[in-house]
């Protein structure tokens, strides 16, 4: 009876394993389309990644950045006719609805290789990033920040897969165990 049960335990243990590691890599095997860094308008796509390497020199992130401090910023322009227009980059600190200030600010003319690079000091907070190309017509972009502060809505969906499977076989281990006593 021990032995069935460690068996169950270890199966749990593999399983949580498993679809916390497959949780964790979703960024890095998701299609360009489906990409939550990338933003899209028209057919016209940019893609914002953020770094921290003072903290974790091989990290990338995207919209959450996981403490405050020096953050480098890169857009890349995937669309090859951004390419050719200026850039308008704004990064604001903004509470609700209304704007508090501007951290960076960066007008770039000359992006042939469809890269542009930042770096702004971040303190914990909400932010915007707001890109603006003067094409014709404009585009325009938003991608949002959160700075050091936890997203509930991504830690429960995160967690939720493997405390159901622990839940599930702590009922069906107690099933096994009332079944056996009672044999």
């Amino acid at each position: 009876m021990i032995k069935s049960i460690t068996n169950i335990w270890t199966t749990v243990f593999i399983l949580s394993v498993f679809f916390y590691c497959s949780l964790a890599n979703a960024h890095g095997n998701v299609a360009l389309e489906q990409d939550n860094c990338v933003r899209n308008m028209g057919g016209s796509m940019v893609h914002l990644s953020t770094y921290q390497p003072q903290y974790d020199p091989e990290a990338e992130y995207c919209t959450e950045i996981p403490k405050n401090g020096k953050t480098l910023w890169v857009l890349d322009l995937i669309d090859h006719a951004l390419r050719d227009m200026p850039i308008n980059i704004q990064i604001v600190r903004a509470s609700g609805e209304a704007i508090n200030e501007t951290v960076a600010s960066l007008r770039s003319v000359n992006h042939i290789d469809g890269v542009i690079k930042g770096e702004s000091d971040l303190d914990e907070g909400l932010y915007t990033v707001y890109i603006t190309g003067e094409g014709i017509p404009p585009v325009h972009y938003e991608f949002p920040l959160r700075v050091q502060m936890i997203n509930y809505v991504d830690a429960f969906s995160t967690a939720v897969v493997p405390i159901i499977v622990l839940l599930l076989l702590t009922l069906f281990t107690r099933k096994f165990l009332r079944l056996r006593q009672f044999n």
